[in-house]
């Protein structure tokens, strides 16, 4: 039950964030977002599938659009604010070509998502804490 009172708050700031600034950037606004738990111990199976059906039920309160792109963003927020990482994904699948955002669980499965999801070629994995990019130094 908590995690949908946690829910309400951070989908209205994900919405917040989706319709703030240009059009044009919601996507890299939505990514940051999701991102922004990196450095947090990973969720677990159980706190990923909390997160996501919390979010989905808080989502339907919303009277805009809400696809899978700000549910994974929402849900890997709510993640962070339990102090989680989200290991959060997007991918395409081809013919026809469509794209999906989506939760992977500490084994890289997707968390409440349609068997169909593994057709999706993950596109975007962001970088975790031991990855070579996280730890490259940055020159002045």
């Amino acid at each position: 039950m908590w995690w949908r009172v946690l829910a309400v708050p951070v989908v209205l700031g994900t919405a917040a964030v989706w319709s703030a600034g240009r059009r044009r950037n919601r996507f890299s606004r939505l990514v940051r977002l999701a991102c922004s738990g990196r450095e947090l111990p990973p969720a677990t199976a159980s706190q990923a599938r909390y997160a996501v059906r919390a979010v989905r039920w808080a989502a339907q309160l919303l009277p805009m659009r809400w696809a899978c792109l700000e549910d994974s963003t929402a849900a890997a927020l709510v993640l962070t604010v339990v102090r989680r990482r989200a290991e959060w994904r997007h991918g395409v699948a081809l013919d026809p070509v469509r794209l999906h955002a989506w939760i992977a669980g500490p084994d890289g499965a997707p968390v409440e998502e349609p068997a169909d999801t593994a057709l999706y070629t993950p596109t975007y994995t962001p970088d975790g804490p031991g990855s070579a990019r996280a730890t490259r130094k940055v020159r002045p």
